[in-house]
């Protein structure tokens, strides 16, 4: 059974360890992976480097470029895991435009936790200054955008449980091709049971 191509976009504030899930999923998949901090022109890098919030004009070509990065992957028959703070519903819906199918994978947590993280980082243009705007920023996952089969993790479990816990939600499929790590036992049906 071929499944259609797949979206993953691992969504959250800046110190939620976006990064980290996206890059253990990839690997786990078999899937291409990119960070939506590739596709920022250098004007929303210097805002961003300076402490200044972004505003919605900002992000609108970002996020575009983004979709159309998914879609060109969907086209050539690959499904993708992608990090992408995501904060607003619109933001998601424009995402959700690409081709393939598109899920949300929140990684959530409390405030304290997220600050802690983000001043351990090292050589990240974001200040954890700008935390409390992304928090204000921020529209959590919807009843509908659950129920079409994105999820919320709390970030204080360890990266693999999340990993195991997105896998095992979304019923994903492994590539054949690529070794899966001893905690991930594959599945035999694809995203949300589809074919």
């Amino acid at each position: 059974m071929k499944c259609p191509p797949t979206h993953l976009v691992v969504m959250g504030v800046a110190g939620a360890g976006k990064s980290t899930i996206a890059e253990a999923l990839a690997e786990a998949l078999g899937w291409a992976r990119a960070e939506a901090d590739e596709f920022h022109p250098p004007s929303n890098i210097s805002k961003m480097s300076q402490g200044v919030p972004l505003e919605d004009a900002d992000r609108w070509p970002w996020l575009v470029g983004i979709r159309d990065w998914m879609t060109a992957k969907a086209e050539g028959g690959n499904s993708t895991v992608l990090t992408c703070s995501a904060l607003k519903r619109s933001y998601r819906r424009l995402l959700s435009e690409a081709n393939g199918r598109v899920a949300f994978i929140h990684l959530d947590g409390d405030a304290s936790l997220l600050a802690e993280r983000m001043r351990g980082r090292e050589g990240h243009f974001m200040p954890a200054t700008l935390l409390p705007s992304q928090l204000a920023a921020l529209e959590p996952l919807d009843t509908s955008e659950l129920s079409a089969g994105s999820v919320r993790l709390d970030i204080a479990h360890p990266p693999i449980q999340l990993v195991q816990t997105v896998i095992a939600a979304l019923r994903l499929d492994a590539d054949a091709s690529t070794p899966t790590p001893a905690y991930i036992s594959r599945s035999q049906t694809c995203f949300k049971g589809e074919s």
